[in-house]
């Protein structure tokens, strides 16, 4: 199962934790990779926050890493489904 997760910072809890939970973004972005669980992330320019997709074996699953991302607590998501799209051609 894939996601396409979009996060953006809320401003407005602009606080010492929250820069410390921004701090170990990377860190847990790159655990993540390296366990094949996020095939890649990105900055959103313009914007206080990022876009990552994840590969996981279930809901489950997903919902448990998402909440334990460091921003957690500190970010809106907007949450994507993805399906994998055929190349093959009718009658192929």
């Amino acid at each position: 199962m894939k996601f396409l997760v979009l996060w953006q910072m809320e401003l407005s809890l602009l606080s010492p934790e929250m820069a410390r939970a921004v701090g170990a973004m990377p860190e847990y972005g790159e655990r993540l990779q390296r366990e094949g669980k996020v095939l890649a992330r990105y900055h959103v320019v313009g914007s206080h926050g990022g876009a990552w997709i994840y590969e996981v074996d279930s809901h489950e699953e997903f919902e448990r890493l998402l909440g334990r991302a460091p921003v957690f607590n500190f970010a809106r998501y907007t949450v994507h489904a993805l399906a994998d799209m055929d190349s093959g051609r009718p009658g192929d």
